[in-house]
């Protein structure tokens, strides 16, 4: 093969993966620096020169002319008289030889390795771009196609052909696609698998939910109106914490619009997922009591070396804290950064009638009130007033367990 048309062929070839012709340049000397170690052990005494858009390469080895009997006549630099003088009669002892170096002394298999080298390392350049190019846009919604569902991912392409994957686990539970749907998500991480870039797209993402606010309310985008925190349950429930640095701004009423006009966008494209949207402060009091909305609380209590609160409401408020499925209580614990336990504010009822939990210690096994007691409930009436499935949801107890408890409450009071 002509040094020209290796030259060539990679140069088209790097042209067509938008290879810059610096970076092209400097894979085709180090590719034939490879080549010249393997035959000559060194590559210090030789010069390259490439014009690949002239398709024109030149590799000239350079070494001192030295006497036929000097020590120094093994060295990779040297060259005795004798053999200068076949190259060139009238050269003498102490000159340089500059020797022109054609591709085919490298022999035909070195010069079609050399090729297969050039391509492959366009090709690693390429995944290695890829890598990086979405490395930085970790964090940010991108846009992408489906064009193959499998039973445990969704494969999606984006605008230049790569392949993006969005995970079962990445997904909300509602989510259902069909080839050729349109996909947005953010882009999860990024990794290197086996030399290849792994693009993991996330739906469930908090981070997900922080940049759809960015993109529907322009006071976020524009930092009028900072997210504080977002914590979800995806498909189900969402808290998204927000504060304005301008006082004429309500940073609640600019995330939700006009009839939840803006709010409304992301609702749907989350699935129907219910977004809570709190006025964040630095009041601790009032953070819970905004995180736990739409219960009213009644009072609230700080053990704060175990990082856990104590929040007391009215019997009716009981099942708005928690939450359907328990979504609520979750996560404005994770909201606010304290376990919550919810307790039944049982002042100016008959108190005296009911019955500390303590006092069935001969009938219920300790780990079992200890259970109990973990979700707030330290008497037969706070017990008694939920219903199995709360329990049950709430608690870690078998069904058995709660069925049992349940029936000796009640016996107490009949």
């Amino acid at each position: 093969m002509e040094n020209a048309t290796l030259i060539e062929s990679f140069a088209d070839f790097a042209r067509h993966k938008n290879v810059d012709r610096p970076t092209m340049i400097r894979i085709l000397e180090d590719v034939f620096r490879t080549m010249i170690r393997k035959k000559y052990k060194t590559d210090d005494n030789f010069d390259i020169i490439i014009n690949a858009d002239k398709g024109d390469l030149e590799i000239w080895r350079f070494r001192e002319i030295v006497d036929d009997n000097s020590e120094d006549i093994w060295d990779h630099d040297k060259i005795s008289l004798s053999e200068a003088q076949k190259i060139e009669p009238d050269f003498e002892i102490g000159e340089e030889v500059a020797e022109e170096i054609k591709l085919e002394d490298f022999g035909r298999r070195a010069v079609m390795t050399a090729r297969q080298t050039l391509i492959q390392k366009i090709k690693d350049l390429e995944k290695d771009n890829l890598f990086q190019k979405y490395k930085d846009l970790v964090g940010e919604i991108i846009i992408g196609e489906v064009y193959q569902i499998l039973s445990k991912e969704v494969l999606c392409i984006d605008g230049e052909g790569n392949e993006l994957i969005l995970p079962k686990n990445e997904q909300i539970p509602k989510d259902r696609f069909r080839k050729g749907d349109t996909v947005r998500a953010i882009v999860h991480r990024v990794e290197m698998v086996n030399g290849n870039p792994k693009i993991i797209l996330s739906r469930t993402s908090p981070v997900f939910l922080e940049r759809l606010f960015e993109n529907e309310v322009p006071e976020v985008f524009d930092g009028l109106i900072t997210i504080k925190n977002v914590v979800r349950e995806p498909g189900e429930r969402a808290k998204v914490a927000v504060e304005s640095y301008d006082d004429r701004i309500d940073p609640v009423g600019a995330c939700v619009g006009m009839k939840g006009s803006r709010i409304h966008s992301i609702v749907r494209e989350l699935q129907n997922e219910n977004i809570d949207v709190i006025n964040f402060t630095e009041n601790l009091d009032l953070f819970i009591s905004r995180a736990l909305s739409p219960a009213k609380i009644s009072s609230i209590k700080m053990i704060e070396d175990e990082g856990r609160v104590s929040v007391f409401l009215k019997p009716d408020q009981v099942s708005l804290a928690i939450g359907k499925g328990g979504h609520n209580i979750k996560l404005a614990s994770k909201l606010v950064g304290y376990e919550i336990d919810v307790f039944r504010d049982l002042e100016g009822q008959e108190l005296e009638e009911d019955v500390d939990l303590d006092e069935f210690a001969d009938e219920i096994e300790d780990w079992v009130i200890d259970e109990l007691k973990r979700i707030g409930l330290d008497s037969a009436k706070s017990v008694l007033a939920l219903s199995k499935d709360e329990l049950v949801r709430r608690t870690d107890l078998e069904e058995e367990t709660i069925d049992n408890v349940l029936k000796i409450l009640k016996q107490e009071f009949e």
